[in-house]
């Protein structure tokens, strides 16, 4: 259902003028990482188009759609739920880390779709007669996936018209430490995020906002599964996070409607919300 309104939004928005196609064409081309409390992190989210959000230093990636290089690099994949605009390009992920002779990644989906995406790797096996060598592993809400001795990985719910969930990146000392909370693409309804506790209290907290204006209402949003940026000023006092990451929005924005929005947020939100543009 979200996937056809955000494409019915695009439709409408075929309108933009030449002007503004080349400038996301150099935004895309000339996008540089973000610098937030230590950690790089890159990537594009588009509701309805395309979202990958990467942090390097990790070696993970959140979502894949055009798989643009950087994300490719990255070994370890997390896909919050299966809309296109979110899981569109895993075949290709794996088939070009191949291609470059990279190890094969590891990939980690909702448990209740991971059949589903055995199948569609089956089918391009098939037609490709490649391997497409990776690990696939399907994880629960509440469940933990260790990347490596130092690094966890727990999946939490979200809600979105379908099946979802974010990811929260513990990093492992003597003590489990929370370090990062990421949860790109997965589309939160009503801002039930504040069930997860620890998401809220994450050094750096990734979410989407796919509406910050009058474009449409918060009943509306939460309709289609998504977050309206009033709803997140509302709830601000409950943001333990050191920094947060918006995510999503929607194509019918112009940078500086986001931008503006962004700038006018006030206490305890103010200096600490950042938003992933690029593309706009």
């Amino acid at each position: 259902m979200a996937s056809s309104a955000e494409i019915a939004w695009e439709s409408i928005d075929a309108r933009f003028d030449n002007q503004k196609q080349q400038k996301k064409k150099k935004n895309r081309a000339g996008a540089e990482d973000l610098q937030i409390k230590g950690y790089p992190i890159g990537g594009l989210s588009i509701a309805g188009h395309e979202t990958w959000v990467i942090m390097p230093s990790l070696n993970l990636a959140f979502d894949i759609v055009k798989c643009p290089q950087r994300a490719i690099s990255q070994q370890f994949l997390f896909i919050s739920h299966s809309h296109m605009d979110h899981i569109g390009g895993l075949p290709m992920y794996v088939a070009t880390r191949g291609l470059y002779r990279m190890a094969p990644p590891t990939i980690i989906v909702p448990k209740v779709i991971k059949e589903s995406v055995e199948k569609l790797f089956e089918v391009h096996m098939a037609m490709d007669h490649s391997e497409l060598e990776h690990t696939l592993v399907g994880l629960d809400v509440g469940e933990e996936f260790c990347v490596r001795k130092d690094l966890k990985v727990r999946a939490f719910k979200t809600y979105h018209v379908i099946p979802s969930q974010g990811y929260i990146v513990y990093s492992v000392k003597q003590k489990l430490k929370q370090e990062y909370s990421g949860r790109p693409g997965a589309e939160l309804k009503s801002l039930r995020l504040l069930d997860n506790a620890d998401a809220l209290r994450a050094k750096i907290l990734i979410m989407e906002s796919t509406y910050v204006d009058n474009l449409c209402t918060v009943e509306n949003a939460k309709d289609y599964g998504h977050t309206h940026l009033s709803e997140i000023i509302s709830h601000a006092d409950r943001f333990e996070n050191k920094a947060i990451l918006l995510i999503h929005f929607s194509a019918r924005y112009q940078l500086d409607v986001i931008e503006n929005a962004l700038s006018a947020l006030p206490p305890p939100l103010a200096g600490r919300v950042f938003a992933l543009t690029n593309g706009f």
